[in-house]
């Protein structure tokens, strides 16, 4: 009912930075099935409204075409790629950025005898679910307002919190609102894959992280596992050589020195676990990064 609108919509403001002129809206349109990409999910909404998309976090693959969205709730190394995209078809998607404080506020006015029940432990940091007509009409109202300056700096903002309600009260509402609870296990893991994150360079013991959250160490292995699927010391590897990518772009010719800052005293176990997540060893894959990575800024789940 309301894909035409939605693919009409998209494919006539689609910019090549992504971006548009609502604040947290993202706009993809893709017309080639490049190979798949490495980068961080960010925390979004994505719904597609032509094609298909194929993400990976760890052993995990998820799936979603026209119809679907996948909701990320915590910034995670993910493995991208298009299905089937070309140019007389494009993939087509649309992207909103998820605001821990906006979720706060939304659940803090719902009250909570309205708020959906948070089930207990850390839920899946990547989920995907069919879109209701609810929330793909509302989608529909917000791209609407790209074609009305006037009325869009006063209504998008209503209207994107309608659609974060719509995830809140949908099937994945449980993922969406721990998001926006300071103490749920979902934000004590996320506060750990930004740690992770920042530190990634550095040799961590996963008992000293576990502490910072407050969990045992038997509880944040289980609860990291369920976000990331992924343990601490595979995640803080696979940070490590999405670094190593980007770094290569810029330093194609310098292998054992981005090897060296990400992390590695052991050039040759770098280039094996390089070749290992990427298909490819460092010195070859650098060649071909700048034409594969997705624009600046732009998150791989859209």
């Amino acid at each position: 009912m309301y894909l035409d609108e939605f693919r009409t919509l998209l494919a006539r403001h689609a910019r090549s930075d992504w971006t548009t002129a609502v604040d947290g809206v993202l706009i993809s349109k893709v017309d080639r099935s490049d190979p798949p990409t490495p980068s961080m999910s960010g925390t979004i909404l994505a719904v597609i409204a032509q094609g298909a998309k194929r993400l990976a976090l760890g052993d995990r693959v998820f799936e979603y075409g026209a119809g679907q969205y996948l909701v990320a709730s915590v910034d995670l190394p993910v493995t991208g790629q298009f299905i089937g995209a070309d140019p007389d078809r494009p993939a087509l998607g649309f992207g909103l950025v998820l605001e821990p404080s906006a979720v706060a506020e939304l659940l803090l006015q719902a009250g909570p005898g309205h708020s959906p029940r948070t089930t207990s432990g850390a839920p899946s940091g990547i989920a995907v679910s069919d879109a209701s007509d609810e929330l793909l009409d509302a989608v529909v109202r917000v791209l609407r307002l790209l074609d009305h300056p006037r009325d869009r700096d006063v209504l998008a903002p209503l209207v994107k919190r309608e659609i974060l309600w719509r995830l809140i009260t949908g099937e994945q509402g449980a993922v969406v609102r721990q998001l926006g609870l300071a103490d749920s296990s979902l934000n004590h893991i996320a506060r750990a894959v930004r740690w992770i994150r920042e530190h990634y360079a550095q040799p961590f013991r996963v008992e000293t992280v576990a502490r910072s959250t407050g969990m045992s160490v038997s509880a944040f292995y289980r609860n990291f596992q369920a976000v990331t699927a992924m343990s601490p010391i595979q995640f803080q590897k696979q940070i490590r050589l999405q670094e190593a990518r980007l770094l290569l772009a810029t330093h194609p010719n310098d292998v054992t020195g981005v090897g060296r800052r990400v992390g590695y005293d052991s050039p040759s176990q770098f280039s094996r676990e390089y070749r290992r997540l990427f298909g490819t060893s460092p010195s070859r894959d650098a060649v071909r990064l700048r034409d594969t990575y997705a624009p600046a800024g732009a998150s791989v789940a859209l």
